[in-house]
């Protein structure tokens, strides 16, 4: 979305919506091509005409705190979070303990851990680079659960909520 100035600067307006979660200039649209104009989108977005929106006669008036809340109360919120959940809980417990465990030992066991394992390499040095092969496959384990048990569920709810404001913004439009 350009840069508008006055009175309607930021509002979107039917006919401009695109994806609102497709970051344009990471992919290298709206920047510069040397000459001071922009670069051509490399797929243009196709034109979409202003939808005739017939004003309603009582339509109740919904904020955004209305829609997220309702959107909050959904089943498919409610199993987005329990997805979420059902993986993060168990996961930062089991890490939290090994955490503790180590450091635990590393204060009470010296011996334990001073004892050598090959060469110049002891327990403590194992066990603490365990610490960080542990954290690399937490973040590897919880990217990969995101991407196949939630990413699409939050998703579809992020266009939920867009459809919905979007409604609300053209019936606004409509009444005007």
């Amino acid at each position: 979305m350009e840069k508008h100035d006055g009175r309607d600067a930021g509002r979107v307006r039917p006919g401009d919506l695109k994806d609102p979660w497709y970051d344009e200039l990471a992919s290298g649209w709206g920047e510069l091509d040397g000459t001071g104009a922009p670069t051509a989108p490399a797929v243009p977005a196709p034109a979409v005409p202003a939808p005739a929106v017939p004003a309603p006669a009582a339509a109740p008036e919904r904020s955004a705190a209305d829609i997220y809340l309702e959107v909050q109360a959904s089943a498919a919120f409610q199993e987005v979070r329990r997805r979420y959940r059902r993986f993060v809980i168990p996961a930062v417990a089991a890490f939290f303990t090994w955490y503790v465990a180590y450091v635990v030992t590393a204060t009470a066991a010296p011996e334990l851990m001073a004892r050598p394992v090959s060469g110049a390499v002891n327990v403590a040095m194992v066990a603490g680079l365990a610490q960080f092969a542990s954290t690399f496959l937490l973040t590897w384990a919880y990217a990969r659960h995101a991407r196949l048990r939630r990413d699409k569920a939050a998703l579809d709810l992020r266009w939920v909520v867009f459809e919905q404001k979007r409604e609300q913004e053209l019936r606004q439009g409509a009444e005007r």
